[in-house]
């Protein structure tokens, strides 16, 4: 089995090596040995960090993507989270599509002051109730 020097997987992976370290101190990758002081990684470790970067982009937890591994370090994926997520990710976009086509109105009003544009006035409202839900 050829092992990869942490540097080479920092390439590879486009992971630091200070956040390889850190992955391997919390328990979602592990070193297979070391070559003098540098850690050495199976060539798996690449399919786990493309699977962690994905968890992270899906807005899971490092503590969340670290249970979607067995032991052994082999994908163990729960299924009826990625739908709960992949769900939360549709509801997103339909907002953030919402909010662009808001902000396309508002550059294009041709009312005098975007305080007199009603849909200007509705997206201040919805920022505000929004703010509100986050620091509540």
């Amino acid at each position: 089995m050829k092992l990869l020097d942490i540097g080479v997987l920092s390439q590879q992976s486009g992971v630091s090596p200070s956040t390889l370290r850190y992955y391997e101190e919390i328990g979602l990758i592990r070193s297979a040995g070391r070559h003098g002081l540098r850690r050495q990684f199976d060539a798996q470790a690449v399919t786990q960090l493309a699977l962690i970067s994905l968890g992270k982009m899906a807005g899971f937890s490092l503590q969340d993507i670290k249970g979607m591994f067995a032991r052994d370090g082999t994908p163990k994926l729960p299924r009826t989270e990625l739908h709960q997520r992949a769900d939360a990710l549709d509801e997103q976009i339909r907002g953030l599509r919402r909010l662009r086509d808001a902000m396309r109105h508002v550059a294009d009003c041709p009312a005098d002051s975007h305080m007199d544009c009603p849909k200007f006035r509705h997206l201040m409202d919805f920022a505000a109730r929004t703010a509100t839900r986050r620091s509540g």
